[in-house]
């Protein structure tokens, strides 16, 4: 047993990383319980019913929802693994929010899904070659201190965000003539509901465990507030929110399945092809490729920027080691993801639960992904947390992200309204990439007419007029002649 502990320790370098076998193994275990909900999350994204079709595509063909949870576990597992065998680092991997919602809502009634995730393929194909010729790694380690900094802190406001939305705590107000005010407390300025107080107590609880530096203390968190929320729901009934029950359990169900285990369906594996390329115009196949590609490459940055820097992974130029190799497995996530029907798979900001558990080393990322590949046959298990459980984590990882605000040198305004824009665009456009790119744009334009212009990086100019075509995407296809 201690030969075997000795081989893991210099396979993955614990020991020289500050980390123990026990915290890795803890830390991938909370990683995944903060990042469980992306399964039942992107079949209710991408997928549907066969009774209620929500995402057809062009033809009237859906993806069904028990087969995109199958696929979805699967390509998770299996990049998680391979990028903790691979980079050895603690960053989980799963589908990416964000670039799903853009597959269901804006490709897919263009073509056939088959179609839509070649595109997806292609994506990690383009991204795959920009890491294999040095271009991704090269814009990593081009980004500012000041940024990356930034980066770290816009990501933790942007978790905290998705834990309160999540969580009900949040709420987007209906619209209404006699406000402007976008989104509110709760229920009518209540928390007015079960889940939501499951939370509170959940966030209080946990936030007490950290507070006394309780080992396991987010892991504790969850398992004691689904616990709650178990005889809590006993109790009051609260029922699933199903979209017509706002007092309801947003995602998962807090109650003892009637089954364990059931048989993963992996029909969509294989289930792609490339006839967007003759189902729309060549050029809007063309955009669409660009707006992933964009999308895909700097969110990954973005998270493993601030996972680095959570971690103490970076080097003391701000670079994080093994970056290509890293990159290229992110590529493949896409790669996989298309291929699977799962949609691109990245790097998930998540993984900071584990971080702050103390995982430091790729052994977290066994754990994580073989709990991922489990989760394709016990589904009906993990699904009994409730977000609700799950989303107080989320909120303490993004207290401690917080804390790299520090580094940022708020006394230069050329530096300080970047680094802002970085942080609050983030979480206000649900969207990584957004942040980053108002934060480059903005960084090379104020840093020029302040006469700095000598000190930006080359690949920052090309990116920050890539992100510009990026914000302008939709004007650019109008005035093309494309919808």
């Amino acid at each position: 047993m201690a030969t075997r502990t000795a081989a893991l320790d210099r396979f993955f370098r614990i020991s020289e990383r500050d980390s123990t076998v026990g915290r890795e193994v803890r830390g991938g275990l909370v990683t995944f319980v903060t990042m469980a909900y992306i399964v039942v999350l992107n079949p209710l994204i991408i997928g549907s019913f066969a009774d209620d079709p929500a995402h057809q595509d062009k033809f009237g063909d859906w993806l069904p929802t028990d087969q995109v949870a199958a696929v979805t576990a699967l390509v998770a597992g299996v990049m998680t693994i391979l990028f903790g065998l691979v980079a050895n680092f603690p960053f989980a991997m799963a589908t990416g929010l964000g670039i799903n919602a853009f597959v269901a809502v804006s490709i897919v009634p263009q073509m056939s899904w088959p179609a839509a995730m070649g595109l997806v393929l292609v994506n990690g194909v383009v991204v795959l070659i920009l890491v294999v010729t040095g271009v991704r790694t090269a814009v990593f380690n081009a980004v500012p201190a000041n940024l990356k900094a930034a980066i770290a802190v816009g990501i933790g406001l942007f978790i905290t965000l998705i834990g309160l939305v999540d969580a009900g705590f949040v709420r987007r107000l209906p619209d209404a003539a006699d406000t402007t005010v976008p989104v509110g407390l709760g229920i009518n300025g209540s928390i007015a509901s079960w889940p939501t107080l499951t939370f509170v107590v959940g966030l209080i609880l946990t936030g007490i465990l950290v507070a006394k530096r309780v080992k396991g203390a987010i892991l504790i968190g969850v398992v004691a507030t689904t616990i709650f929320a178990i005889i809590l729901e006993a109790i009051v009934d609260a029922g699933p929110s199903m979209g017509t029950n706002p007092k309801g359990w947003n995602l998962g169900y807090p109650a003892l399945p009637d089954k364990v285990v059931d048989t993963p369906n992996l029909s969509l594996i294989g289930n792609v092809n490339f006839d967007a390329w003759v189902q729309v115009p060549i050029l809007t196949a063309v955009l669409i490729v660009f707006t992933l590609v964009l999308t895909d490459f700097f969110d990954t940055i973005g998270t493993m920027t601030g996972l680095g820097k959570e971690a103490n992974l970076l080097d003391e130029e701000g670079r994080l080691p093994n970056t290509g190799k890293a990159l290229f497995v992110d590529g493949l996530g896409a790669v996989a993801g298309g291929a699977a029907s799962s949609s691109s798979n990245t790097v998930f900001i998540e993984s900071a639960s584990g971080i702050a558990e103390g995982a430091r080393t790729g052994l977290a990322n066994i754990v994580t992904g073989l709990l991922f590949i489990a989760a394709m046959f016990f589904t009906p298990l993990y699904n009994s947390v409730p977000v609700e459980a799950a989303a107080p984590a989320l909120v303490i990882v993004g207290v401690l992200m917080m804390a790299q605000i520090r580094e940022i040198d708020f006394s230069d305004f050329s530096i300080a309204l970047p680094a802002f824009l970085t942080i609050v665009v983030m979480p206000f456009t649900y969207s990584i990439a957004n942040g980053i790119g108002a934060g480059f744009v903005s960084y090379v334009l104020l840093r020029t007419a302040t006469g700095k212009a000598r000190g930006i990086h080359p690949l920052m100019w090309v990116v920050a007029v890539a992100f510009a075509v990026y914000f302008a995407i939709g004007p650019i296809r109008a005035a093309l002649g494309q919808s």
